[in-house]
């Protein structure tokens, strides 16, 4: 149960590694922390990240530690949070701080929470790996606003990972409110006094650039004979763990062998943010010379910037914004040559480095982290207003009354957008279709589920060249030579695979066995039939239960149509006793399913126990179906009494409560066939009840109040998200949507031709 939310303060969670922690995520969620909680009446603490064997004195700040390799202590992390009433959660993103593959294990804390997260993108990928993107659009996805700190990271975000401009926020990284002071002072209380200081500080590691401006050391010290390069900070955690000091001990046998270790001087520490500020403050210039373009944030730039220091940098992407217009001078990435000549000709032209400085602290004055809490603290106050609980349904309310309004007439010009000659396309861009993903037997094969619908509801039925394109779509993808279909083809026409997964295979094992049967072209029933036995031996090896459900679904009409095939109906009582034999050995009172986890296409698995059960006289796996499928209701219903689906994120957890988001048309269609197979059965009308309630899902009664389908062109969206719908109209989106809706429109003639028989027994 989430605490009740207050009203007087609000109140803040970052999550992110944190001081004594050494690390500049550290720093800056401390430095952050604070300066909101300076703002007033509002109340923070810090959940912090702990990298594996170690163990930090945490300030009181902090109120939960995450082990970053442990799964289940995100889980207990997000559990803490909703109980102790936070409002927003500020997430400090990084890639190398969270665990998991591309940290993904932070995915399961942000999908549990019950209020907005605004995250803060210390690094956005021009170039991520597949699983980086994938981590990254959940993220995206899970957050209220997205806060970057660099034009560039907004650029990326709205062009290349698609992210409305109105969830994006630039907010300079903060820096200290410190005065603009003459180094000589400073020099001489930390022993420099009479040098020319020049410095970087930061966990120094590889890609720091470090040897470059070793390199550049001799040219400067040709009209500099004074200088002396510090560089401050110890060496990454990380890397000390791999390597020791190994490139420490490198760097300064550079130095040596340039015959200038006299004028190169390591301090070997993590200082504190005072002894900080002083280095800071008595360099004469700072340098940041990184190998990478790519770096979005440096939390050592916007300091020394923000100190009013000239800076000699590369032009990584938040130097090449924070020193433009004369604020800087930015040099080639790994060029000791140019680094060398530009910082001598600052460090040789005390006006122009003196303007400089002056220019760079004068910009600065809207990062302090007073100006930057400020804005972070705007986007706060907007998010909770906007608290994600209010759409998810709040807590405690009487569940509402079903819709039982008739459902919309059948509309296919969206479908027919979606299709060329070769099939279905998979994706679409809003209600355009994306060629650039191609096509795939899935869909196709739900396509011709569509049009064996429509035939069998006395709908008008699609076009009959269409659906033999869907036909041709299946017969193209079975591949002889090992017995399989294919699943993906590209837009040119070529198979991706040389067979597809398994799930795949059953569903179009499915479609089959209902073509074999209310095809409306008795040459197709005779194809499907044919292929339908050709390929259903392959299911005996198969280990998806989903796969067994698929198959099982198409052998039901088969084994109807040809009670004679002994092969179907062995095939039949196999897998149905396959998946009585999983429910068996898994459910429990408390968890009355298949798996340890909930999935994709839940409500297939009982579907395939009632009908095949119904089918062969096997009474105990038509009830194992039943108690699946009334469980899977309860769990599939919000507490406001609309349709959830299980959301996507709940994939892959084990014997949890699913979660809210995302959420997607396959399972209110799946939930819809399998409760109206339930009513034929034992002839219950909450059946009825409970498939008017999924199919509403689609016309708005959902967690977000937003219908998905466009009633004009049958168009239906691709989904969910927690705070918006996916405005994409894809192939599986228009199939699942059409095949509930030709379900519901069969329901009400049955049961309006019910209602008739009713009146005239009353009348007669």
């Amino acid at each position: 149960m989430t605490t009740e939310r207050r009203t007087s303060k609000l109140r803040v969670a970052f999550i992110g590694n944190s001081l004594p922690r050494r690390c500049g995520i550290a720093t800056f969620t401390t430095d952050l922390r604070q300066a909101i909680a300076d703002t007033g009446a509002v109340e923070t603490a810090v959940v912090a990240m702990t990298d594996p064997g170690h163990r930090y004195d945490y300030p009181p700040a902090v109120a939960f530690e995450i082990d970053d390799a442990s799964l289940d202590a995100y889980v207990r992390a997000a559990d803490h949070l909703n109980r102790s009433g936070f409002e927003v959660v500020s997430l400090q993103h990084e890639f190398g701080i969270f665990g998991g593959e591309a940290g993904s294990h932070v995915l399961a804390l942000l999908a549990r929470l019950d209020m907005p997260v605004v995250t803060t993108l210390h690094t956005v990928l021009a170039k991520p790996t597949e699983a980086q993107r994938r981590v990254l659009d959940r993220i995206i996805d899970l957050s209220a606003r997205l806060v970057v700190m660099a034009e560039k990271g907004r650029e990326l975000l709205r062009t290349l990972y698609r992210v409305p401009a109105d969830k994006i926020d630039v907010i300079p990284h903060g820096i200290p409110d410190f005065d603009f002071v003459d180094p000589e002072p400073v020099k001489q209380k930390l022993g420099f006094a009479g040098r020319t200081v020049i410095l970087t500080f930061g966990l120094l590691s590889p890609n720091k650039g470090i040897e470059v401006m070793i390199d550049a050391m001799p040219e400067i010290l040709k009209e500099k004979p004074d200088a002396v390069y510090v560089v401050l900070g110890a060496t990454h955690p990380n890397l000390v763990r791999e390597q020791g000091e190994t490139y420490r001990d490198g760097l300064k046998a550079r130095a040596a062998s340039l015959g200038i270790e006299d004028h190169v001087v390591f301090q070997d520490q993590f200082v504190d943010r005072d002894t900080l500020l002083d280095y800071i403050a008595m360099c004469d210039l700072y340098v940041t010379p990184y190998l990478n373009e790519a770096q979005m944030t440096s939390g050592t730039l916007a300091y020394s910037f923000g100190l009013g220091k000239a800076v000699v940098s590369t032009p990584y992407w938040h130097a090449n914004e924070l020193l433009a217009d004369g604020r800087g001078v930015l040099v080639p990435f790994g060029d000791a040559a140019a680094t060398g000549a530009a910082i001598r000709d600052l460090l040789t032209d005390e006006p122009r480095r003196t303007d400089m400085r002056k220019r760079a602290y004068a910009s600065s004055r809207a990062m302090t982290w007073p100006s930057t809490a400020a804005r972070y603290r705007a986007v706060f106050d907007a998010v909770r207003r906007q608290d994600r609980i209010a759409l998810v349904g709040p807590r405690g309310e009487e569940p509402r009354p079903v819709a039982h309004a008739a459902p919309p007439a059948v509309q296919l010009a969206h479908l027919y957008a979606m299709c060329d000659d070769t099939g279905l396309f998979q994706h679409a861009v809003h209600s355009v279709p994306d060629r650039h993903h191609g096509y795939c037997i899935d869909d196709n094969a739900r396509a011709l589920l569509v049009a064996c619908a429509l035939a069998k509801s006395g709908e008008q039925r699609l076009p009959d060249a269409l659906t033999a394109r869907f036909a041709a779509f299946i017969q193209h993808a079975w591949n002889p030579d090992n017995l399989r279909f294919r699943n993906f083809m590209s837009f040119d026409r070529r198979w991706l695979e040389a067979r597809g997964s398994e799930d795949s295979h059953g569903r179009t094992l499915w479609a089959l066995g209902e073509a074999s049967v209310n095809d409306p072209s008795s040459s197709r029933r005779s194809w499907a039939a044919s292929l339908f036995i050709a390929a259903l031996p392959a299911v005996e090896t198969f280990r998806s239960p989903r796969a067994w459900a698929f198959a099982l679904l198409g052998l039901a009409p088969y084994c109807a149509a040809f009670p004679r095939d002994r092969l179907a109906r062995r095939h039949r009582d196999l897998l149905a006793e396959r998946l009585m034999s999983i429910f068996s050995k898994t459910a429990t009172s408390d968890w009355v399913w298949f798996e340890d986890g909930l999935a994709y296409d839940n409500a297939r698995l009982p579907e395939a126990l009632i009908v095949s059960g119904m089918a062969s006289g096997h009474s105990f796996h038509v009830a194992a179906g039943l108690d699946a499928l009334r469980w899977l209701v309860s769990v599939q219903t919000a507490p406001s009494g609309c349709f959830r689906p299980v959301g996507s994120a709940s994939f892959g957890d084990q014997r949890q409560p699913p979660l809210a988001f995302d959420q997607q048309p396959l399972e209110a269609t799946a939930t819809i066939s399998a409760c109206l197979a339930a009513w034929r059965v034992d002839g219950g009308r909450s059946w009825i009840g409970e498939a008017r309630r999924a199919f509403a899902w689609f016309l708005g009664d959902n967690d977000l109040g937003i219908s998905l389908v466009d009633p004009e062109t049958g168009s239906c969206r691709d989904g969910l998200h927690p705070d918006r719908a996916n405005e994409n109209r894809g192939g599986e989106s228009v199939v699942s949507y059409l095949l509930s809706l030709a379900e519901m429109r069969e329901l009400a003639r049955a049961s309006g031709d019910q209602l008739r028989r009713e009146l005239r027994a009353v009348r007669a």
